[in-house]
């Protein structure tokens, strides 16, 4: 089988991984989707039995829409991709669908909508847009927060109130209908995020393994992470979701991606009846 792999760093260690484990006996190629300049990204004539999207970039997405386009099967999809790209959206989808994700409100530009009334309790603001480097940052009061969009002031953004908790994220991830977790400190602690700390299934709150796969099934996503914090007794709460998360630290990652791989491109050269 070709396998290919849309992502300008073939040797992340997931891909990487699951790459060695499938060369042996299948065809693998890296296809970068970062243009030279304005060029578009070239097709290929012949497509895969499946890609692998491992970058929400626009220019991704659209080569991965060309691809589904053309018959490939790509996981996961360029929509589920780009819907995770955009915060708004993906907090409308998870609140609609009943989920327990954090109440999101988009406000535009920072800066704008900094400037206006006090704030009256710490919040959470993001970029609006899901992208490597984008802002994640914990506003405790009106100067801290107008400090804040001086540094982003034309940043689209969204804002989660601030829910008290440990101080603790739980990764979780899922590839396939295999999930993984691990605990983290928040990227909101004065300390930073620190290692990931593995923790099995087993020793996640009742129900979380299970939420996991519910939010795969409502965003028809394959691969994929779900950050939650435990907001008291176990009570879960979604604050962001990610399309092809890098699953690191997980030695048994790899394998079950490699394996999910050749399913989906088993099921795309099964003729349908």
């Amino acid at each position: 089988m070709r396998i290919g792999l849309i992502t300008p760093d073939p040797g992340h260690p997931l891909l990487a991984g699951a790459a060695a484990l499938l060369a042996p006996e299948h065809v693998v190629e890296a296809l970068d989707p970062t243009p030279p300049g304005d060029a578009p990204v070239p097709v290929p004539r012949r497509p895969a039995d499946v890609y692998l999207l491992k970058s929400g970039t626009p220019h991704a997405v659209g080569l991965a829409r060309e691809l589904e386009r053309r018959g490939a099967a790509v996981l996961n999809s360029a929509a589920a991709t780009a819907l995770c790209q955009d915060r708004t959206e993906m907090a409308g989808l998870a609140l609609r669908a009943g989920l327990p994700f954090a109440a999101t409100r988009t406000v535009g530009a920072f800066s704008a909508w900094a400037s206006g009334s006090p704030l009256a309790a710490p919040v959470v603001v993001k970029s609006r847009h899901n992208r490597k480097g984008d802002l994640v940052a914990r506003a405790d009061d009106t100067t801290a927060l107008r400090a804040l969009a001086r540094a982003w002031p034309r940043e689209p953004v969204v804002v989660q109130e601030y829910a008290p908790n440990s101080g603790w994220d739980h990764k979780l991830w899922a590839i396939g209908d295999q999930v993984f977790a691990a605990r983290r400190r928040s990227e909101l602690s004065p300390g930073g995020r620190g290692p990931n700390l593995p923790l099995s299934p087993e020793e996640l709150p009742p129900g979380w393994a299970g939420l996991v796969r519910e939010v795969g099934a409502v965003f028809a996503l394959d691969v994929f992470g779900v950050d939650i914090i435990d907001t008291g007794g176990g009570t879960p709460l979604i604050v962001d979701i990610n399309a092809f998360p890098g699953v690191r630290g997980v030695s048994e990652a790899p394998a079950a991606l490699a394996s999910l791989t050749l399913r989906r491109a088993a099921d795309r050269r099964r003729p349908h009846v």
